[in-house]
C-alpha cells in the first residue's frame, strides 16, 4: 500500500489547480461501509430511443473524464437507482472473505472495467452496462477513491488456447461462445444453459459437438459448421466490380471470380502465405475482448493487413467486431469492405433489412471430422445474424459460392475501420429459442447498434463538509 500517499498527493494537486469543482448534494452520497468517497463524476447517459434497454453497453473513453489519471481500484461506479446492498450475514462474509461488498447506502455499484485496447499501459475504455426506460435521461455517478471490495462475477470470458493442435481464440457470453477454428470465420457455439464454459471446452480439448461428453450436457454445442463458408461472421474486401458476388478473403488467396475456386491456406505455411496473431485484451467481468491481426495477406489483386476486435457482452447473444485495416493496397479501383454470414443450410426463412441479415434454419448437427459413426442430432432452429451500421453505407450483396453467404459490401472509409455486429440462438438455449424471438431481438439490438447511449454532463462534485 506505499503508492497510496503517493495517489492521496497527487489528487490533492489536481483538484487544488482545478477551475471548475462543483459543490452539490442534489442526490445522497454513496457509502459502503467505511468506504465514504468524497469526490465523484456524474454522468448522465441519454436513451434516444423509444424502447426500454436492458444491458446497453456504455462506453466512456479516457479524454470524456475530467481526472485521467486513475488506477482501478480508484472507480467505483453506482447506479443510484438500484437498491442498495444489505449488511451480510456472518454467514455471507465467511464465504465471501474480506473483499466482500459490504452495507451500501444511496445506490448499489455495478461491475466496470477499465480496459488498455492499445496495450499501452494506460487504460483507454471505461464500461459497463445499464438498464434504461425509452426516452430516459439518468445518472450514474463514478466515484474516485481507493477500495478493495467488490468481487466481479464474470458474465463473459475470453482466452487462447491450443485446440486440437492449433492455437485458437475464444470468447463468449453465458448464452453465446464463438471461436476461431479457422482464423478468419467465426465458429458459433450455443449454451443449453446460462454457463460459461470455453476454458473447460479448451483445457479439456473436448469434442464442442452434441454437449461435451462425460462432462456436462448444459455446456451445449457447436452449431455452426463454417467449412470454406463465412461462419458466424467474416470479413472479405469486393475486389472485382463487374463481378458483385466474388469475395477475396485471407485464407483462400487465389481471386475468386464469383466461383467455388481456390484453397484453403489457414494451415499452409506461415513464410509466404497469410498469417494470424491472436491476443486476449480483456477478460471479463462485463464485457471480454479478443484482438486478431491478419498480416500478409496477398489477394492476387491487393495487399492487406488488418485487426480485428472481437467483443461478448454479459448477457447478450451477440458479439461485436471493430476493424481497422493497418494495410490497405487494392490494385482494382472500387475495392470495397466487406463481411457476412454464411446461409443456413437448410434455410427456412430469411430477414433482409438496411445494414441487417438473418439467416433461419433447423440442422443436423454433425462433427464433420467424426468417423465413429456417431449419429447427427436434430436441431429445430439455429439462427445467425449479421448487423452493419448503417453510417457505413452497407450494401446487400448474396455470395452464391463459399456454400452460400449473406454478405454487406462497405465503401472504403476514410480511417480504414468499419463495425459489424453478429449473434446467434438456438431452439436448445434458454433463452431466444424461436425464430420469432430471435428477430425480435435482432430487430431491437440492431436499433440500438445504431444508436448508441449519449453519455453527457461529466464534471466533477466534490462532498460539502
Amino acid at each position: 500500500m506505499r503508492f497510496l500517499p503517493v495517489i492521496v498527493t497527487c489528487l490533492y494537486m489536481f483538484f487544488s489547480q482545478l477551475s471548475v469543482v462543483y459543490t452539490a448534494e442534489p442526490v445522497g452520497w454513496y457509502t459502503e461501509s467505511d468506504y465514504a468517497p468524497d469526490i465523484r463524476i456524474p454522468c448522465e447517459i441519454v436513451n434516444t430511443l423509444d424502447i426500454d434497454r436492458t444491458d446497453c453497453p456504455v462506453v466512456i473513453t479516457r479524454d470524456m473524464l475530467p481526472i485521467r489519471n486513475l488506477h482501478e481500484m480508484w472507480v467505483t461506479v453506482v447506479d443510484p437507482s438500484l437498491p442498495p446492498n444489505p449488511r451480510p450475514t456472518q454467514k455471507e462474509l465467511a464465504y465471501g472473505g474480506g473483499h466482500m461488498i459490504r452495507e451500501e447506502t444511496n445506490g448499489h455499484q455495478i461491475y466496470r472495467q477499465l480496459d488498455d485496447l492499445d496495450r499501452d499501459g494506460v487504460w483507454d475504455e471505461l464500461f459497463f452496462q445499464t438498464d434504461i426506460r425509452a426516452n430516459e435521461t439518468k445518472t450514474v455517478y463514478i466515484y474516485i477513491g481507493f477500495s478493495q471490495r467488490g468481487w466481479n462475477e464474470h458474465g463473459t470470458q475470453a482466452l487462447i488456447g491450443s485446440y486440437l493442435r492449433h492455437i485458437i481464440p475464444f470468447w463468449e457470453s453465458a448464452h453465446i461462445g464463438w471461436k476461431l477454428w479457422y482464423p478468419t470465420d467465426v465458429d458459433m457455439y450455443g449454451k443449453r444453459k446460462g454457463v460459461l464454459m470455453a476454458h473447460v471446452l479448451c483445457t479439456k480439448n473436448a469434442c464442442g459437438y452434441y454437449g461435451i461428453p462425460k462432462i456436462d450436457n448444459d455446456y451445449g454445442s457447436d452449431i455452426m459448421r463454417v467449412g470454406n463458408s463465412f461462419g458466424a461472421g467474416g470479413i472479405c474486401v469486393f475486389e472485382y466490380p463487374a463481378f458483385p458476388d466474388s469475395v477475396s478473403r485471407p485464407r483462400f488467396t487465389t481471386p475468386a471470380w464469383g466461383m467455388d475456386i481456390g484453397e484453403e491456406s489457414w494451415n499452409e505455411g506461415q513464410m509466404n502465405d497469410t498469417r494470424y496473431v491472436f491476443e486476449v485484451v480483456a477478460n471479463g467481468p462485463a464485457r471480454s475482448i479478443i484482438r486478431v491481426r491478419t498480416l500478409n495477406w496477398n489477394s492476387g489483386a491487393g495487399f492487406y493487413e488488418l485487426e480485428q476486435l472481437y467483443t461478448a457482452y454479459t448477457n447478450q447473444n451477440y458479439s461485436t467486431c471493430r476493424v481497422t485495416y493497418l494495410t490497405f493496397l487494392p490494385g482494382n479501383y472500387g475495392t470495397t469492405f466487406g463481411c457476412g454470414i454464411r446461409k443456413n443450410q437448410a434455410e427456412f426463412d430469411c430477414y433482409l433489412d438496411e445494414g441487417v441479415a438473418v439467416t433461419f434454419g433447423n440442422d443436423e448437427l454433425v462433427d464433420p471430422d467424426d468417423d465413429t459413426g456417431q449419429k447427427s442430432l436434430r436441431i429445430e432452429f439455429v439462427g445467425a445474424a449479421l448487423v452493419v451500421k448503417k453510417s457505413y453505407s452497407p450494401e446487400y450483396r448474396f455470395v452464391r459460392s463459399r456454400e452460400g453467404n449473406h454478405t454487406f459490401s462497405i465503401p472504403v472509409t476514410d480511417d480504414l475501420s468499419y463495425e459489424y455486429l453478429i449473434a446467434g440462438a438456438w431452439s436448445e438455449g434458454s433463452i431466444l429459442k424461436t425464430p420469432e424471438d430471435f428477430k425480435h431481438y435482432i430487430i431491437k439490438t440492431a436499433r440500438e447498434y445504431n444508436n448508441p447511449l449519449v453519455v453527457t454532463g461529466m464534471r466533477v462534485e466534490k462532498k460539502t463538509q
